[in-house]
C-alpha cells in the first residue's frame, strides 16, 4: 500500500518503567512486581503504533547518556527506523505503578533535561534536512524544559516552504502558541480539558465541539483541528466540514498510550490517502486498541482490524 513518508519527533523521550504492587501506601517500602520497559514519548509512541500497522515512519528522536542509548537499541529491535539527534544530558525515565488494591494506576513523570538556544536550533535544523517533501511531520509529546512554547511555530512554516505539512499534539503553552494561529499547521489535536479551557467555556455537547474546532481553524490555527471527547469519541473539523467517530465499547486495560495511538491511526490513514474522516476512524480504531493493552503495549494489529471494520462515523 502507497503511504506518504512520515517523521516523528520526540523532543522529550523517556524510557517508561510499568510495574505493579498490591497497595499503593506512603512511608512503606513497596514490594513492586517484576518491571516492563518500553521506549516511551508522543512521537516514539506514533512511530511504534505505525509499525505495528505495517506502516512505515522514522523517529527522529533527542537521546543521551545511558537511557537513550537503551532507547535507541529497543527502537531498532521494534523496527523503527531511528534519526538520532543529541539530547543535552541524560534521557529521563518515567515510572507508572499500578495499585492491584484499588485499580488505580499512578504515574511519575520526569522532567528530562536542560536545552539551550543552540539545542533548539540544532533540532530545527535537523527536522528540516530529515523531512521529505510531501510527507507528514508529527511533532507529539512535551517539551523538555528550555524549549520555546512556541517551538512548533517556528518549524511549521518552515516545514512548509519544504513541501512537508506538520501535525501537532502538544498542551499547556505550547498549545496555546499554535492556536493562537497564522502558523501553517496541517493539523492540531488536543482533548476536551485541553479544548474547554482554551475556549473558556464547558464543551458538553459534541456540537458545541465541533463548532470550536471550526472557530480555530478558521482562525487559522491549523487546516483542521481534532478534539478527542474521551469515551465519546472523536471530532474533527477542516474548512469544509466535521465529524465525529464513536469510541468502541472496550474493556479498558490501561489507557496508557491510547492517545498517541490515535495519533498514529489518523497519521497513517492521512498518509495513505484516506479521507480526512475515514482517517478519524482509524485513529479510533487504534486508541479503543490500545486500551485493551496492559502499561505500555500500545495496540494489536488483529484488535485495530476488527474495530475499524465496524466504525461509526457521522457527519456534523
Amino acid at each position: 500500500m502507497t503511504q506518504a513518508p512520515i517523521l516523528t519527533v520526540t523532543l522529550n523521550p523517556a524510557l517508561d518503567i510499568s510495574t505493579g504492587a498490591d497497595k499503593v501506601r506512603p512511608d512503606v517500602k513497596l514490594r513492586c512486581d517484576a518491571p516492563s520497559f518500553d521506549p516511551g514519548g508522543g512521537g516514539i509512541n506514533v512511530s511504534r503504533a505505525i509499525a505495528i500497522m505495517g506502516g512505515q515512519s522514522t523517529a527522529c528522536v533527542a537521546l543521551g547518556g545511558t537511557v537513550g542509548h537503551r532507547i535507541a537499541g529497543m527502537l531498532e529491535a521494534a523496527g523503527v527506523t531511528l534519526q538520532q539527534m543529541q539530547a543535552p544530558g541524560e534521557t529521563r525515565q518515567s515510572v507508572a505503578v499500578t495499585d492491584r488494591d484499588s485499580g488505580l494506576q499512578y504515574r511519575f513523570v520526569m522532567p528530562g533535561p536542560a536545552w539551550g538556544d543552540a539545542h533548539v536550533g540544532q533540532s530545527i535544523a535537523h527536522i528540516l534536512q530529515t523531512a521529505q517533501a510531501g510527507g507528514l511531520v508529527v511533532l507529539s509529546g512535551s517539551n523538555p524544559p528550555g524549549v520555546p512554547a512556541d517551538y512548533a511555530a517556528l518549524l511549521a512554516p518552515r516545514l512548509s516552504q519544504r513541501g512537508a505539512g506538520l501535525i501537532v499534539d502538544t498542551s499547556g503553552p505550547a498549545l496555546r502558541a499554535v492556536a493562537g494561529g497564522g502558523h501553517d499547521v496541517t493539523l492540531l489535536r488536543m482533548d476536551a480539558e485541553e479544548a474547554e479551557d482554551l475556549a473558556g467555556t464547558p464543551l458538553p455537547e459534541r456540537a458545541d465541539t465541533a463548532r470550536f474546532a471550526a472557530s480555530l481553524v478558521q482562525a487559522g490555527a491549523a487546516k483542521a483541528v481534532i478534539v478527542a471527547r474521551g469515551g465519546d469519541g472523536n471530532i474533527i473539523a477542516d474548512g469544509e466540514s466535521a465529524w465525529h467517530a464513536e469510541a468502541a465499547k472496550v474493556e479498558v486495560v490501561s489507557k496508557v498510550g491510547a492517545g498517541d495511538s490515535f495519533l498514529a491511526g489518523f497519521t497513517l490513514g492521512h498518509a495513505r490517502g484516506l479521507p480526512a474522516h475515514e482517517a478519524l476512524g482509524l485513529g479510533a480504531a487504534m486508541a479503543s486498541a490500545a486500551c485493551m493493552t496492559p502499561a505500555t503495549e500500545l495496540c494489536r494489529r488483529k484488535d485495530v482490524d476488527r474495530l475499524f471494520d465496524a466504525r461509526v462515523l457521522t457527519r456534523l
